[in-house]
């Protein structure tokens, strides 16, 4: 287990009397960059491990999302990196193209200015400076985190090398008949002006209203309802379920649509559901993606009412108004004629947000450019179907099938200035031109680029190998692709995680882009809710890890992340984690102080106490543990592991029990200081991918050398010594029971009480200097009178409280708390003996007081033998 000795040992620096993460951790964060230890050398020999970061937005900055995930992902490139491989983490950013494209329009705001004032190519330059001068500030919070990313690498989605990567995928694609153009159906954002895909639409619940109407006249009435009732003026149909009786007269017929001089058509459609409503629907292709569907069926027109700004453009009373200024005129006016048969308001349905600006999207027939998806997602699916993918945890893998088995087509073209722009040029004569990136763009009178870009995520889709330089086949492509794992959120699931399978899959001959994915939750506030502005319950992780430092933030989320689930964090814990950072720190400088060393080989077994020997077995079963929880991506199993590991058994059980050996000095205090020193170098390499800074500084100052970042990562060396183990749980069972005892009755951690122990004949007779010590027991000397005897572990210990406590106060306040906790038993009892409660009460009630009965047993047996161990007056 002894550290690789490839190092060469330095001067021992002396630690300071505490630790105080801002003045370390940018130091040592700087120190690691300029020796290189992050960067991965594409030539060299070792096996590869290559993880990217989801690319951040250039817009961004560090949140505690982004925390969590980069201290998993560091965590396992860090430890591969101690094991010996070629560990690439990617860094980069993604170009956000309508985040962007809104934050550099408001700034053009604020000085009376649009984008169409610039034009687009000043617009374009003046984005390009934006980013140069604002963007990315994220880099230098992750330097903060203390994240170990190759920055030589760095690159970003809209850079020479990835813009070539993106022509060359949509060139292709369109040469194989995957992207095409076509009008549909798409999500419109007013606000944004562009096209947005379904996975970048949230759906929430609004008050709304559902109005009911007639169409047509006299025997040819039908009533349809609407939530949406401006569309009504672009109506091409009504349309009915063939089998239903009720309209099978109306069937071909053409009915009067209100307030504009069209008649429409009534259609019979196997679509409509007869059971709902009145059975008959109002049909507005150019606004309905349903509608859209009943409309090609019925070569129906598409009439589009509202231009790209949701305003109505009907030529006629409604023609300017806002959609929702012309959805209350249209029911007035409807009113007025009497054609309202009812009206329910509020009514509450599921209405689609823009993602970014929350803006209610509106349906609306657009141009655009379409990826077919079709054989893509079969590919993704069955890549983990095989096996050749696996998700983690397995769970998960239901909800990439739902998605990736019922895609719709992609719509990847938007309606911005911001992004890459869709190599497509249109000529004088119709003529249709995509441009790989090695081709000359048509140039002439008449040619035009298509004005729209691409979507964001078709360029992020493309990250695991667009960052390593292809299409060029590079050494580093052929290095580190395909990724050895994909850590990311399930809420990206399907924006990101499907896209790059897809892309990978299809561009690399069927290689998918990395062979885990492992899919992690999302962090809420100490209470479990999500964090939101308008919740006011969101934290700036700098503003922690400026209070508790770097460490206590990372350590504080790699304890809380179990796989696929959720993250509660509150400032409490962050503060518990730089406790245990302190803990790490004060009982290093203790083990320094008293000759804790990695010097020379480890003294054989016979040499060590039985402590010594303990302390080594629970050492390699840690290791072993942590090894197994890493290979399972159990980051709170290790965390919780270490922490116990490290502050229980090592710096409350091994250095406790060794206090009197190393005080003693000779050989014994020799022996268990190198059994120390390799406890805490192992340990703090174990502790080091999730907590850097302060490991970096123990270790260079317990061992001399360069750094841990670049240590080896321990070995469980196989030694175990189970009759050790059971010695020394002998020997925390007497302490812990007498600690416990002691707290009962209510005397103070430091106070000394007399004390017999009686060890014969046990495996603790060697242990009762150091049981003393621990539990401030001092000799029974004269005049000692055992008022007190606990039978422990085959062991006895009387102890002497006379004179300590108040022995009549405390039997009295004891008999108060029995008397409580048997009305308690009996009260519970009661309700769990009676029929008709227990007939009528919910489960969860009469759980609850099931457990307050437990606990009334349990206290009634505690305080019973409280009472029994009193002194008797």
């Amino acid at each position: 287990m002894t550290e690789n000795s490839s190092q060469q040992p330095a001067s021992n620096p002396e630690l300071p009397t505490t630790y105080a993460p801002a003045d370390v951790e940018g130091k040592l964060y700087e120190r690691w960059v300029e020796r290189g230890y992050f960067e991965a050398d594409e030539h060299s020999d070792k096996p590869p491990y290559s993880i990217v970061i989801p690319p951040p937005n250039v817009t961004g900055s560090l949140h505690l999302g982004h925390a969590f995930e980069h201290t998993l992902i560091d965590a396992l490139v860090r430890r591969k990196r101690m094991q010996g491989f070629e560990a690439l983490y990617q860094p980069g950013m993604d170009h956000a193209g309508i985040a962007t494209q809104n934050v550099v329009e408001r700034e053009l705001g604020k000085e009376g200015k649009s984008r169409h004032d610039l034009g687009r190519e000043a617009f374009v330059e003046r984005v390009w400076q934006w980013k140069n001068e604002s963007g990315g500030q994220i880099s230098g919070q992750m330097r903060r985190l203390g994240e170990g990313v190759a920055w030589s690498r760095e690159r970003f989605t809209m850079d020479e090398g990835l813009s070539k990567a993106v022509q060359t995928v949509f060139k292709q694609m369109y040469d194989d008949g995957l992207i095409y153009r076509a009008e549909r159906i798409i999500n419109w954002c007013p606000r944004c002006l562009t096209a947005i895909s379904d996975i970048e639409v949230e759906y929430q619940e609004d008050d709304g209203e559902l109005v009911s109407m007639t169409y047509g006249e006299g025997e040819e009435t039908i009533v349809v309802a609407t939530t949406r009732a401006e569309t009504m003026l672009g109506d091409t149909a009504v349309a009915v379920h063939p089998d239903d009786e009720r309209y099978q007269h109306l069937i071909g017929k053409q009915i009067k649509l209100p307030l504009t001089d069209r008649t429409i058509p009534v259609v019979a459609d196997h679509h409509v559901d007869p059971e709902f409503g009145t059975g008959a629907v109002k049909v507005t292709p150019a606004h309905d993606p349903n509608d859209f569907e009943i409309g090609n069926r019925h070569d129906l027109p598409f009439i589009t009412v509202l231009d790209e700004r949701a305003v109505i453009t009907v030529p006629g009373p409604f023609e300017g108004l806002d959609r929702l200024e012309a959805r209350s005129a249209i029911v007035a006016a409807l009113r007025a004629e009497g054609r309202i048969v009812a009206e329910k308001r509020p009514y509450v349905h599921s209405v689609g947000h823009c993602s970014r600006c929350k803006t209610t999207i509106e349906p609306r027939l657009s141009l655009q450019w379409w990826v077919k998806v079709a054989p893509l997602a079969e590919a993704a699916g069955d890549a983990v179907r095989d096996g050749k993918v696996k998700i983690h945890p397995q769970e998960m893998e239901k909800r990439y099938f739902d998605w990736v088995d019922n895609l719709h087509d992609w719509c990847i073209s938007r309606q911005l200035w911001w992004g890459h722009r869709i190599p497509v040029w249109y000529g004088p004569n119709g003529e249709v031109v995509c441009v790989g990136p090695d081709d000359e763009a048509p140039t002439g009178e008449g040619w035009t680029q298509d004005n729209d870009v691409l979507d964001t995520w078709f360029s992020s889709g493309l990250w695991p190998f667009s960052t390593l330089g292809w299409p060029e086949r590079t050494d580093s492509l052929a290095k580190f692709y395909p990724n050895s794992v994909l850590v990311t959120g399930y809420d990206i699931l399907f924006f990101w995680v499907a896209r790059m399978m897809m892309f990978g899959l299809y561009v690399n001959d069927g290689v998918p882009p990395f062979g885990t994915i492992v899919l992690h939750g999302m962090v809420r506030d100490e209470h479990g809710k999500k964090m939101s502005k308008s919740f006011g319950n969101v934290v700036n992780p700098l503003d922690w890890m400026d209070k508790y430092g770097s460490d206590a933030l990372r350590f504080t989320l790699a304890r809380g992340a179990n796989p696929g689930t959720d993250v509660p964090i509150g400032e409490d814990w962050v503060q518990g984690s730089a406790k245990f950072s302190n803990k790490i720190w004060n009982a290093t400088r203790f083990a320094l102080m008293n000759g804790a060393t990695i010097e020379g080989e480890l003294p054989s077994a016979e040499e060590m106490s039985v402590t010594d020997r303990w302390i080594l077995s629970r050492l390699n079963k840690t290791v072993a543990d942590v090894d197994a929880f890493y290979d399972d991506f159990q980051f709170a199993k290790i965390s919780e592991a270490l922490r116990h590991f490290a502050w229980d058994e090592v710096f409350d059980w091994y250095v406790e029990l060794s206090k009197t050996t190393f005080f003693a000095g000779g050989r014994p205090a020799e022996v268990s200081g190198r059994v120390l020193g390799e406890v805490l170098d192992v340990m703090l390499r174990l502790l080091h991918p999730i907590v850097p800074f302060v490991t970096e500084a123990l270790w260079t100052a317990l061992t001399g050398r360069e750094s841990i970042v670049i240590a080896e990562w321990p070995a469980d060396s196989g030694f175990r010594d189970d009759a050790a183990e059971k010695e020394i749980e002998l020997v925390q069972q007497v302490v812990t029971e007498v600690r416990r005892f002691r707290n009962d009755q209510g005397l103070q951690p430091g106070q000394k009480v007399p004390a017999e122990l009686t060890l014969t004949g046990t495996a603790l007779a060697p242990h009762e200097a150091a049981m003393r010590q621990l539990l401030r027991l001092q000799p029974a000397g004269d005049g000692f009178h055992a008022t007190a005897s606990l039978p422990v572990a085959g062991a006895t210990v009387a102890l002497d409280l006379s004179g300590t406590i108040d022995v009549a106060a405390e039997r009295k306040r004891l008999t108060k708390d029995l008397e409580a906790a048997r009305k308690e038993k009996a009260q519970a009892e009661g309700k769990l003996g009676n029929e008709a409660f227990l007939a009528k009460a919910p489960d969860n009630v009469v759980d609850k007081i099931r457990g307050r009965l437990a606990k009334a047993e349990a206290d009634i047996e505690r305080i019973g033998a409280q009472l029994a161990a009193l002194p008797q007056s």
